[in-house]
């Protein structure tokens, strides 16, 4: 069985439900769940054959839907100004992550690594659904994140719950990651 075509209520309501979906981002295809549903979260690496001490990206539609997930108060005024600066965009930074924030979102990690879109369609999805999402490529690990939707992997898509209608926002590439305390590029 596939995955079925979603538009944004359905998405969202699945997502809520403990659904994994896939959805178009900046520039690749994603897969994402609600990172506080740990099931959900083990399920997508599972899919994607990603072990948890990597962490996962997380991507928001709005700075507050990161509140959160990101202790702001461990990043001096300096390096939050230029977070928010590069906001929204496709720019991923590695932040302090609250204390409170499960490891099956933060890996073996101290840190999230975390966005706000400027892409329609996953604004939408991260309001509709009222929060933060798991952002990673929609690929198995190790292999070409996807640009389009008919390069999805069909063993892929045949494992997950459903698929965002929507085109990606044709940046040629994933997003940038940097790391918020120093600005370094991990990523580009």
């Amino acid at each position: 069985m596939s995955a079925i075509p979603l538009e944004v209520p359905a998405a969202a309501d699945l997502l809520a439900r403990g659904g994994v979906i896939a959805y178009p981002t900046e520039g690749v295809w994603g897969l994402g769940c609600d990172p506080f549903d740990r099931a959900a979260v083990l399920r997508l690496l599972d899919i994607k054959q990603r072990a948890v001490d990597k962490g996962v990206i997380l991507i928001a539609g709005a700075v507050t839907q990161l509140d959160p997930i990101v202790d702001w108060s461990a990043l001096p005024q300096a390096r939050q100004a230029a977070v928010m600066a590069s906001w929204p965009g496709p720019n991923t930074w590695v932040m302090p992550a609250r204390a409170d924030v499960p490891g099956w979102i933060t890996g073996a990690h101290a840190s999230v690594a975390v966005r706000v879109s400027a892409h329609a369609p996953v604004i939408a999805l991260c309001a509709a659904f009222g929060g933060a999402l798991v952002s990673t490529s929609a690929n198995l690990s190790g292999h070409p994140a996807v640009t389009t939707r008919d390069a999805l992997d069909p063993h892929l898509i045949a494992r997950i719950d459903g698929v965002l209608v929507g085109e990606t926002g044709r940046r040629s590439s994933a997003s940038t990651i940097r790391d918020a305390h120093s600005g370094d590029v991990l990523r580009a």
